[in-house]
């Protein structure tokens, strides 16, 4: 199959997915949170996808593509520890958590099988 456009890519529609379910989460959390951790979680789980774009249109330079998807691991690994805090705050029910902490481990793992195959997705 030929990926034309990184909306094709299995984490992208993953990662969209986890950072839509964050945001209809976040709905619930209370005022106070709006410009603290819902706004730190929102912003994280929405630069993995922002970043993984941008490594998609970078692919023909495989230092840069990686670099990119470096970042896209590091905000999906930042939104982790924002669900810990959520968890810990009792802003999210254990069954959300299990399994968005559970999506964004994917995600880490498909990132690092693409950064460490990059001749697989890049223009060389």
């Amino acid at each position: 199959m030929v990926i034309r456009d990184h909306t094709e890519l299995r984490v992208y529609q993953v990662a969209f997915d986890g950072a839509m379910e964050i945001y209809q989460l976040v709905k619930t959390w209370p005022d106070y949170e709006k410009y603290g951790l819902a706004d730190q979680i929102r912003r994280s789980s929405r630069s993995v996808c922002g970043n993984i774009a941008e490594a998609w249109r970078k692919r023909r330079y495989p230092a840069h593509f990686v670099s990119k998807l470096s970042d896209a691991d590091a905000e999906a690994a930042e939104t982790g520890v924002w669900l810990d805090f959520a968890w810990r705050c009792e802003y999210v029910d254990e069954d959300n958590y299990v399994n968005l902490r559970e999506n964004y481990n994917h995600i880490c793992g498909m990132l690092t099988v693409m950064i460490k195959n990059p001749e697989k997705w890049c223009n060389t």
